[in-house]
């Protein structure tokens, strides 16, 4: 033990959900790490091989042991698996400079809880820390999965989430294309954020583009850029987001809503890795890594000849199905009482009990807006709950927001049919915000995504009467 590591406290007593082991053989790591969970308000204890932790687990017994992976006489994969034979419950953090798919892999199944890159801030192990003691208290435990993605966090106890989060683990230091789908509200983009924050690119940009909330001559625009004097309003030269997202990952949310025209020039883009701004001369070389999401069976829309095929293909590289809610209702306490505290934290209140028959209830509804819709519940809740528990009759479901009221109440007495008298105002409002679908949704005191539906709906009832002409 050297001189700086006598000077941290070596407590054997106390609240076992305090102490933290550091297990590493580069003594200046072991302290570096070792003062940083000290101002965690941790008990520490450090250990210069596995053999050593082994050792000190005996007395230490701590909650979570953060260990390096090439060590000499145990390394940090054999000390895993050690570990978890005789504690189980213990969780673990291994630490490398030499990361692979296989490591990685090897160590999830293991049992480590998460798995680090040297060199990493300790701003990031601070996160980690964070997320992982959350995810004891919201009684998150061994076979099951905490991430935190940008204070955010994927939760789930659900063993098919936790396998899907798991394999992502692994394709994420690749550069393949992932295609994740999944209904509203599911967290497709954190998500791609997580998929983002676990590869090699993870410290450069990681740009989102809503393909559904711009105009299709706007998209255009803000993904490939355009030059000074290219059409008219373009008094300067734009960077589109391909540009902005070089050497990182660009995120095409919501790509079923594409125009099939720009679908086409996506997939130039896509097979020549470079970029032609709109009246720019020579084309621009981009390195990107790139997710796609969509609420859309992509595939029915190639069949129903709304997406091209040979773009189909050049995304589905490594496709992702994320499982609505209601399908992981083992997840819906977990997730309710995180959500509770994190709303509790920001507003400044004490988390309250979540009672048995709230949670029973929760369990009931049908969360058509998936995880979203629970966030929003639960925060709602806690208000209504004041200072006593959370009950049933705190969580009510949050409102079809496919209703037609806030649209026709704008509008004058007129003959014509409710449908008809709908769809006048959307299209005279989307002409007034010049086809911005972001201001005229919230003119109209309706989603996103409910105002693509009612376009699409429109669209279709428009084929329906061509053909029957």
């Amino acid at each position: 033990m050297t001189e700086r590591e006598k000077q941290i406290p070596m407590a054997e007593t106390g609240d076992e959900a305090e102490r933290i082991l550091v297990v590493d053989d580069d003594p200046s790591m072991r302290i570096a790490l070792m003062e940083t969970v000290k101002r965690l308000g941790y008990v520490v204890q450090g250990a210069a091989d596995g053999t050593e932790a082994l050792e000190r687990m005996t007395r230490f017994r701590p909650w979570l042991v953060v260990t390096d992976l090439r060590m000499p006489r145990l390394t940090g994969l054999e000390l895993i698996k050690e570990m978890k034979a005789r504690a189980p419950q213990t969780a673990i953090v291994l630490m490398t400079a030499y990361g692979t798919i296989e490591t990685a892999v090897e160590a999830m199944k293991l049992g480590a809880s998460e798995y680090l890159l040297k060199p990493f801030s300790m701003d990031v192990l601070e996160r980690v820390i964070m997320n992982l003691k959350a995810g004891r208290e919201d009684g998150v435990g061994i076979g099951q999965s905490v991430h935190q993605v940008e204070h955010r966090a994927l939760l789930s106890q659900d063993p098919g989430m936790v396998r899907l989060l798991s394999t992502i683990e692994g394709v994420a230091s690749s550069q393949a294309t992932v295609l994740i789908h999944g209904e509203s509200g599911t967290g497709k983009e954190l998500l791609a954020r997580f998929i983002h924050l676990r590869s090699p690119r993870a410290h450069r940009p990681f740009i989102a583009v809503n393909c559904a909330a711009l105009p299709d001559g706007l998209l255009e625009s803000e993904l490939f850029g355009h030059e000074r004097g290219a059409f008219t309003g373009a008094v300067i030269r734009k960077v589109g987001k391909f540009e902005m997202a070089h050497t990182g990952t660009l995120l095409l949310d919501e790509i079923s809503e594409m125009d099939l025209a720009l679908q086409a020039k996506l997939l130039r883009v896509l097979q020549e890795r470079e970029v032609d701004r709109i009246g720019g001369r020579d084309p621009v070389p981009v390195n990107i890594r790139v997710i796609a999401t969509t609420n859309r069976i992509l595939y029915r829309e190639v069949e129903q000849g709304r997406f091209r095929e040979d773009l189909y293909y050049r995304l589905n590289v490594f496709p992702v199905t994320v499982p609505p809610l209601r399908e992981r209702l083992v997840d819906i306490p977990v997730l309710a009482r995180h959500f509770v505290n994190q709303s509790a934290m920001r507003n400044g209140l004490t988390p309250p009990v979540l009672s048995d028959a709230a949670l029973a209830h929760l369990q009931r509804l049908p969360w058509k807006g998936n995880v979203r819709e629970l966030e929003n519940v639960m925060e709602r809740a806690l208000l209504l709950a004041g200072q006593g528990p959370i009950l049933p009759e705190h969580c009510p479901p949050e409102r079809s927001e496919e209703v037609t009221i806030p649209l026709v109440r704008a509008i004058q007495p007129a003959n014509g049919s409710l449908w008809e008298m709908e769809r006048e105002l959307i299209f005279k409002t989307l002409a007034r915000v010049k086809d911005n679908r972001t201001h005229a949704a919230k003119e109209l005191g309706i989603s996103i995504r409910t105002l693509r539906n009612k376009l699409r709906e429109y669209r279709e009832g428009e084929h329906s009467a061509s053909r029957t002409a």
